[in-house]
C-alpha cells in the first residue's frame, strides 16, 4: 500500500505526540533538518542513510520565510508545502514538520530524538550552537552522514540561470 504524503505532514504538537508513541513502542527516532529547496541526489542519499540509523525518520524543514532569510530573496525555488510533500513521499522519510525560524532548537528540544543526523559537511563545532545544546540536553546521539560531493541546490540554481542567458 502506498503511503499518503499529506498524512505525513505534521504540526510540531502532532509530531511530539507521535514521538511519545514511538518511545512507548521502543522505536528509535532519527531527526534531521534542512531547507531541501531543490531535492537532488545528495539529499536522497543522505536521507536514505539517515533512515537506516533508526526505526523512523522525521525531517524538519525550513519555512519559506526561513529559507529566504538564510539563502536570500530569490529562494526558496519550491514552496514549503511542496517541499514537505515531496520529502514525505520518499520511502526513507516517515514524517515532515515545517519550522519557521532560522534554527530548529525548540523543535529538537521538544522531540528529543534518539539520533540526530546531519550531512558530513558539518561538524560538532559547526552545528548551530542552540541546536547542538538542545540535542546534547536531551541526550541525542549526533551522527554526521557521508557527504555526497558534486550536488548543491545553489549550483543547480546557478546552472539553470546560466542556461537562460
Amino acid at each position: 500500500m502506498m503511503k499518503d504524503p499529506e498524512k505525513n505532514l505534521l504540526s510540531l504538537s502532532d509530531a511530539v505526540a507521535w514521538r511519545r508513541e514511538l518511545r512507548e513502542k521502543g522505536s528509535k527516532l532519527v531527526v534531521t533538518n534542512g531547507c531541501f529547496d531543490l531535492v537532488h541526489r545528495g539529499h536522497a542519499s543522505y536521507l536514505i542513510e539517515a533512515a537506516k540509523l533508526g526505526d523512523e525518520l522525521l525531517v524538519l524543514i525550513n519555512s519559506d520565510a526561513s529559507v529566504k532569510s538564510i539563502k536570500g530573496e530569490s529562494r526558496p525555488v519550491v514552496s514549503e508545502r511542496d517541499r514537505a510533500y515531496l520529502l514525505a513521499a520518499l520511502e526513507s522519510v516517515s514524517k515532515v514538520v515545517i519550522f519557521d525560524d532560522s534554527r530548529c532548537d525548540k523543535e529538537l528540544a521538544a522531540l528529543e530524538p534518539d539520533i540526530y543526523a546531519k550531512a558530513g559537511d558539518y561538524t560538532l563545532e559547526t552545528l548551530e550552537s542552540h541546536e547542538r545544546e538542545a540535542l546534547q540536553g536531551s541526550g541525542s546521539k549526533i551522527v554526521f552522514m557521508p557527504f555526497v560531493s558534486g550536488f548543491s541546490t545553489t549550483n543547480i540554481v546557478e546552472k539553470i540561470a546560466a542556461t537562460l542567458k
